[in-house]
């Protein structure tokens, strides 16, 4: 089973025989991608995550998969993200971030190893880096208006937005020349650095997401009009990159 699995390795000749099985030809890359790659890896808690690139036949076909979509989603794995080598290289403008978090965390399973030659032009970064910081700002806002500031759902907010701006933080690295960290919190370190941002606020709420910190209402509606004040600033910073 691939709940609690300690190492995603242990599946991929599984993996790799259900999806030649299902495509034949047809199949041309598999990829694991995310924090099943690294460190961050945690069993049981971690999603697992493949890419599956297909010719231009087998995209048009994707009822094959359905048996082993899911068999997989059973043991714990996510519904892989299905692709042709063209749909990647006509949306490197539009999803430059996605792609360079992909290829920054990625493990070859089978077949041609579709990210690692991928490059990418760096204003496509910023605009998609301003894009999602200014929309994620926006969305924040509303959210703390429609929690009342409570506890419990300004946590759940938090959770489910921390881990965005991990990836955006990586593509802000990269414009800066910087170098990309592995971990998480070193990610959140050298942003900090580079962007003059609270890298304290921002290792905190990776311990809420974590459940390491339980702040009282309060303290989390405190932490939370920081979040907001460091989101704005640095809207205002991506527009700098690009001068």
């Amino acid at each position: 089973m691939a709940k609690g699995l300690k190492d995603p390795k242990e599946i991929f000749p599984d993996i790799i025989a259900d999806y030649k099985d299902a495509f034949s030809d047809d199949l041309i890359s598999i990829v694991l991608y995310g924090s099943a790659t690294g460190r961050d890896y945690q069993p049981g808690k971690s999603d697992i995550n493949f890419m599956i690139v297909l010719s231009e036949d087998g995209i048009k076909n994707l009822d094959r998969a359905f048996t082993v979509v899911k068999k997989w989603r059973k043991k714990n794995v996510a519904i892989p993200l299905f692709l042709t080598g063209k749909y990647i290289e006509t949306s490197m403008d539009v999803f430059p971030v996605e792609y360079l978090n992909f290829q920054r965390n990625h493990m070859p399973v089978y077949g041609k190893d579709i990210l690692e030659e991928l490059s990418f032009d760096p204003e496509f970064v910023r605009l998609q880096c301003e894009r999602e910081i200014k929309g994620k700002l926006l969305l924040l806002r509303q959210a703390f208006l429609e929690t009342y500031g409570r506890g419990k759902a300004l946590k759940e907010v938090i959770g489910q937005s921390i881990q965005a701006f991990i990836a955006i933080f990586n593509a802000l690295l990269y414009l800066k020349g910087r170098e990309i960290p592995e971990e998480k919190r070193e990610i959140i370190s050298s942003t900090a650095l580079a962007f003059d941002l609270n890298s304290d606020l921002f290792s905190r709420l990776i311990d809420i997401r974590e459940g390491k910190f339980k702040p009282g209402d309060i303290e989390i509606g405190k932490l939370f009009k920081g979040y907001l004040s460091e989101v704005r600033k640095l809207s205002k910073l991506v527009d700098t990159l690009g001068e």
